[in-house]
C-alpha cells in the first residue's frame, strides 16, 4: 500500500560546509524521488491537505500528475491558485498546514507536499511550461498594488489576469519585499528563485515602479486622484521592529533582525566585493525564537560568529519551524533556553561587550495558553559578545496610515480591514503583514487573492453603478 512507502528524504549540505557559506542548504528532489513521494499520496476524497492551505492549492491533482510524469500538467495546476510555488516549496510552514492536515501523518509521516511543489516550481522556471504566453483582454480599470511582497505580488497576479492594468510600487531598489530582504539566501536563492518568480508575474503584464515611497513620494490619493486609479491595495507588510525597551539597547553592536537581514540579503554584504557594511563581532546573541530569529543567527554563525538564541521561553515553545531550529543546532548555534536579557552591558568605547540574562522559569498558561515565564531570583549571569540582534516580532509602518484620510488602524499599528481585505476607506483594500503584523509568505499570499476577488467585485459594482 502507498501509505507502507517511508517519506523521501531530501538530500542536503553538510552541516560543517554549509555553515561557512550561503549556498542553499536542502537540494530538493529530483525526479525519480518526486515520483516516489508522490506514490505515497492516498488521493483523499475530501483532501484536507487542500483545505488547509491558505492559497488552496488543488494538491493532489498536482501530485497525481507528478505520479504520472508529467511534471508541465502539475505545474499548470499549481498556478492556478499559486504564483510563486518554488518560494512556498521553500519556506511555507507546511507542518502546520497541508502536511499538518495529511492523514498519513496521523500514524507516520505526511506526504511531502512541500518539497513536491518545490520541485515542480524549479522544474516550471527551467521549461515555462505554466507561463505560455496568453493574450488578456484588458477591462480598461486601473488598481495600484503598494508593495511587492508576497501578498502584494498575489494580488496583482490574479487582478493582471482578471483583465486590470496592474501597477506595483516598491519603495526599495528590488521588487520582492520579504522574499528579497528578509529570507536568507541560504533558504530562499534570489537569482535562481525569487528573481524568476517575480518575472513570470511580469509577464502577465504587471508593471512594476521601485524606490517609489507611498506617503512620501506619492500619496494615496494622488493615485487615486490624479493617476486615476479604481481601487489600491495595500500590501507593505511589517518593517517596524521592536525592541525590549532596557538598558543598553542604543549601544554599538545593538540591531534589529529586519536591519541585519537587509543588509545582509538585499544588499549582499555577505558577498567579498560588496561595499555594504555588517559587524558580528567573534560573538553574536539573538533574541528571540521565530523563523526571522533563527534566520539572523545561522546568518551570523556564517559571517564567523560564534553564534547564540536566547529566548524567554522553552524549546517545546520555540514559533519557529522545527526543521530551521534542527538546521540551526546542525550549524552549531547554541541555544540558551528559559532566559531573558535585563541588560546590554557595553565597553568604554560604547561598543557591546555582554548581555546580562536571567534564568526564567515556566509559570501558569497565559491568555495565549502558554504557560507564561517568570525570572528566578538570584539566577543573573553574563554571556559575552559583541553584536546583540533583536528578533522580538515587527508592526506596521505608520507612513501610509499617517498620510491617507480615513484609514483606521489597531492600537498596535495594523490597517482594519474586514476578511476580504476592505478597509475602512472605499476603494482601499489591504492584506497580509500590514494587516496581521508580521506573519507566513503564504498567509500573505492568501490575503492578496481574497483581495483581488473582492477588488474585481468593488469595480464591477461600480461601474454597472455608473
Amino acid at each position: 500500500m502507498a501509505n507502507k512507502i517511508p517519506r523521501v528524504p531530501v538530500r542536503e549540505q553538510d552541516p560543517a560546509v554549509r555553515a561557512t557559506n550561503f549556498e542553499e542548504v536542502c537540494y530538493g528532489y529530483n525526479l525519480e524521488e518526486a515520483r516516489l513521494e508522490a506514490s505515497r499520496c492516498l488521493n483523499c476524497k475530501k483532501p484536507q491537505c487542500m483545505a488547509h492551505c491558505p492559497v488552496s492549492v488543488k494538491i493532489p491533482q498536482f501530485i497525481a500528475k507528478v505520479l504520472e510524469n508529467d511534471i508541465a500538467g502539475a505545474a499548470k495546476i499549481i498556478a492556478e491558485d499559486s504564483s510563486l510555488p518554488s518560494v512556498c516549496g521553500r519556506v511555507c510552514p507546511q507542518e502546520s498546514q497541508c502536511e499538518g492536515a495529511c492523514v498519513l501523518g496521523v500514524k507516520g509521516e505526511p506526504v511531502a507536499i512541500g518539497k513536491l511543489e518545490r520541485f515542480v516550481g524549479d522544474w516550471d522556471l527551467e521549461h515555462a511550461a505554466s507561463q505560455e504566453t496568453r493574450e488578456t483582454v484588458s477591462n480598461g480599470h486601473k488598481v495600484a498594488v503598494i508593495g511587492s511582497g508576497p501578498s502584494g505580488l498575489a494580488c496583482a497576479a490574479d487582478l493582471a489576469k482578471m483583465g486590470y492594468k496592474v501597477t506595483v510600487f516598491e519603495a526599495l531598489h528590488k521588487i520582492g519585499g520579504v522574499l528579497q530582504y528578509g529570507i536568507p539566501e541560504f533558504r530562499l536563492p534570489k537569482d535562481k528563485v525569487v528573481a524568476r518568480e517575480i518575472e513570470k508575474v511580469k509577464k502577465l503584464g504587471v508593471k512594476f515602479e521601485t524606490d517609489t515611497i507611498i506617503g512620501r513620494t506619492v500619496t494615496i490619493d494622488s493615485l487615486m486622484d490624479d493617476e486615476s486609479f479604481d481601487a489600491v491595495f495595500i500590501g507593505s507588510g511589517a518593517g517596524l521592529p521592536k525592541f525590549m525597551g532596557i538598558p543598553g539597547e542604543n549601544l554599538n553592536g545593538v540591531l534589529s533582525a529586519n536591519e541585519f537581514l537587509t543588509r545582509i540579503n538585499l544588499m549582499k554584504a555577505y558577498k567579498e566585493e560588496s561595499d555594504t557594511p555588517f559587524y558580528v563581532g567573534e560573538r553574536t546573541v539573538v533574541v528571540g525564537g521565530g523563523n526571522v530569529a533563527m534566520d539572523a543567527v545561522r546568518t551570523a554563525k556564517r559571517l564567523g560568529a560564534e553564534a547564540y538564541i536566547v529566548y524567554r521561553r522553552s524549546e517545546a515553545e520555540l514559533p519557529a519551524r522545527q526543521e530551521e531550529v534542527h538546521h540551526a543546532k546542525e550549524e552549531g548555534v547554541q541555544f540558551h533556553m528559559l532566559t531573558n536579557p535585563l541588560e546590554i552591558i557595553g565597553d568604554e568605547n560604547g561598543w557591546v561587550k555582554a548581555v546580562r540574562c536571567i534564568r526564567m522559569e515556566l509559570g501558569e498558561p497565559d491568555e495565549s495558553g502558554r504557560r507564561s515565564p517568570k525570572a528566578v531570583p538570584g539566577s543573573e549571569f553574563e554571556i559575552p559578545c559583541n553584536t546583540v540582534i533583536m528578533s522580538l516580532g515587527t508592526s506596521p509602518n505608520p507612513l501610509i496610515a499617517s498620510t491617507t484620510e480615513g484609514l483606521q488602524t489597531t492600537r498596535w499599528g495594523g490597517l482594519i480591514a474586514n476578511d476580504e481585505g476592505a478597509t475602512t476607506r472605499e476603494g482601499i483594500f489591504a492584506g497580509g503583514d500590514a494587516v496581521t503584523g508580521a506573519a507566513t509568505v503564504i498567509l500573505a499570499m492568501g490575503a492578496g487573492r481574497k483581495a483581488a476577488v473582492a477588488i474585481d467585485a468593488y469595480i464591477k459594482e461600480k461601474t454597472a453603478e455608473q
